[in-house]
């Protein structure tokens, strides 16, 4: 029997245009089948949780524009689980707004805030992980976070430094870094204590709502006016009007680099936050060449190190090609080196500017 006080926050409102021309606005990544698992990601995430918590407290907060996608992904959901996001702001308001709606629910809720679109290898470890998260929330005012042991100094990630005197599994924070340059990646390293952002967060309703009350109070007011209408007929129309007043602002940045209750632990599962062609590259099997495949019929000659995605079974022919990014989908073509991979987002903007927004 799942315990009933376990909720889930599933963030699936991003739009994952570094995976462009396969992530589109309109079809996001997360709703992509994009390892060739026969799963998409927001339903291997759901299934994820599932293990631990009952599926109807599980909730998945997107944009209203991905609202039958959602409903079409996860047929196990009812209506009342999908909120929906009338605007785009960044991920402390939609987490407040889902937090009031639980705890008016259920005020002693634990819950884990969680993206839909990471890899995750060992899901039994998964769940220790976050089990171990939740005893510690329900007894303790903490914020908590999972953090990712490095394995080389990225600088595509924002880090976590935590207390190193302690022994204990669950550490206390020290204080949050942005994404740092190479330099001050490979220091981190070496110090020991330092473990890779990943954007999960458990914590008692209580206990994040009273972050937000305490850290950013005029966003607390903005949501908190509308508690009399959560989990009725009357709350969107409190939040068409209300949301698009709230702050643009990251939930690191609005209560967990505020707050002096921060705790991590260090996650013991295999972890791939599947941000970019080349992430997702480093999960997949490889061809005798070193190439990537996902759907594509390949003949290759003096070709290695490439990441090769099209529509499904269609032939590729490639000849004199290394560490390349080669994607087919219906009217678009990407051929690009991975080593600029982070440049898709700028590219995209070109082509919009050049052909259409259609095509992003």
């Amino acid at each position: 029997m799942k315990n009933k006080n376990y909720y889930a926050i599933l963030m699936a409102g991003g739009v994952g245009s570094r995976f462009w021309p396969v992530s589109t606005k309109d079809f996001p990544k997360q709703f992509h089948d994009m390892l060739g698992t026969g799963d998409t990601l927001i339903q291997k995430t759901f299934h994820r949780l599932e293990d631990l918590i009952p599926k109807e407290n599980i909730f998945i907060l997107t944009n209203e524009r991905y609202n039958d996608l959602v409903l079409e992904q996860l047929p196990e959901v009812e209506q009342r689980q999908v909120v929906l996001e009338p605007a785009m702001r960044n991920t402390a308001p939609c987490i407040l707004y889902a937090s009031l709606k639980i705890q008016k629910e259920n005020p002693d809720a634990v819950m884990i805030v969680a993206p839909s679109d990471h890899w995750i290898e060992d899901e039994k470890t998964f769940s220790k992980n976050v089990q171990q998260a939740f005893d510690f929330c329900a007894k303790n005012n903490a914020l908590m976070t999972l953090g990712i042991q490095p394995t080389f100094p990225n600088t595509g990630y924002g880090y976590i430094e935590y207390d190193k005197s302690s022994a204990k599994a669950i550490k206390s924070v020290n204080q949050f870094r942005e994404k740092p340059d190479y330099k001050t990646a490979k220091e981190f390293i070496a110090q020991g204590n330092f473990l890779w952002n990943a954007g999960i967060f458990m914590w008692s309703v209580k206990s994040v709502v009273e972050a937000f009350q305490n850290n950013q109070p005029e966003l607390y007011d903005l949501f908190e006016n509308g508690i009399g209408v959560y989990n009725t007929d009357f709350e969107d129309d409190f939040i068409r009007d209300n949301y698009p007043k709230a702050e643009n602002i990251s939930v690191d940045y609005a209560i967990m680099e505020k707050s002096s209750n921060v705790c991590v632990i260090a996650a013991e599962f295999d972890w791939n936050d599947l941000g970019t062609w080349g992430s997702l590259y480093d999960k997949l099997n490889k061809d005798e060449s070193n190439n990537a495949v996902v759907n594509a019929r390949t003949l290759t000659e003096d070709a290695s190190g490439n990441m090769i995605r099209t529509e499904t079974d269609k032939i590729v022919v490639i000849d004199g090609l290394q560490d390349y990014i080669v994607v087919d989908k219906e009217e678009v073509l990407l051929i690009f080196p991975k080593s600029k991979e982070q440049d898709i987002k700028k590219t995209l903007q070109q082509v919009k500017d050049k052909f259409g927004e259609q095509y992003g």
